[in-house]
């Protein structure tokens, strides 16, 4: 039975991942901030006996608890879902993310868990990873973070996942030796509580198309930046 370990788990694409890898039979290890809140994913833990722990991966002192936790359990897919876009737009619709009006604690906050989160996790269990027969690291990133196509602000959320892009790549050359594989995709515009209720796609469809591109991720697809579908996106 394979083992998925995913951040981020409590609602939206984290959860509906953690439900269909369940459906399928895997081992869930589903983690997030604070399991006594996460009802919806309490509940899917009591019907599918996948395990829940907390885990806040802006924290070092979390990330050390969950690799001793974790130690000595081959972990076949890590799946680096945990996200923060930042705080909701006040009355007058800033979101502390334009030029001239940057919240300089928004971004240091957004980068600790998009960006720094997903290299430390990776870090603290790269053991159980090389130690799994699948060996994969797939990181929930946007297509926002494309330097080809930015449309501008949203500085805080934009370059962190970015950044994170970059991350995935170097981490492809310096995990290759161990027969790791990395993968950052794109979950498209979505229906969950970062997305809005107007997104056109349901988590559903978006999770169905990452869990594609998990099992098809192999040495000569590691480290790219790809859509949900498959479509590869430019840097």
């Amino acid at each position: 039975m394979p083992t998925v370990f995913i951040t981020g788990a409590s609602r939206g694409l984290g959860l509906e991942l953690a439900r269909q890898y369940a459906a399928d039979g895997w081992r869930v290890i589903a983690t997030c901030r604070s399991p006594a809140t996460a009802d919806e994913l309490n509940q899917l833990a009591a019907a599918s006996g996948m395990q829940v722990f907390a885990l806040d991966v802006a924290s070092g002192t979390s990330i050390e608890s969950a690799r001793q936790t974790m130690s000595g359990v081959p972990i076949d897919v890590l799946l680096n879902n945990a996200g923060l876009f930042g705080p909701k737009a006040g009355a007058d619709k800033d979101l502390g993310q334009s030029f001239g009006s940057i919240r300089y604690e928004v971004l240091e906050e957004v980068w600790r868990t998009n960006t720094v989160g997903p290299l430390r996790i990776t870090e603290a269990l790269i053991e159980n990873l090389a130690s799994s027969s699948q060996r994969k690291v797939v990181t929930i990133s946007s297509g926002i973070a494309s330097i080809a196509s930015t449309e501008g602000g949203l500085y805080a959320y934009r370059s962190s996942k970015a950044a994170v892009n970059m991350i995935m790549a170097t981490l492809a050359k310096d995990l290759a030796p161990r027969g790791v594989h990395t993968l950052a995709v794109c979950p498209g515009w979505t229906r969950t509580r970062m997305g809005g209720q107007n997104a056109p796609l349901t988590a559903q469809i978006s999770v169905t198309g990452i869990r594609a591109r998990v099992a098809e991720l192999d040495a000569t697809m590691s480290g790219q930046f790809r859509l949900y579908d498959g479509s590869l996106l430019a840097w």
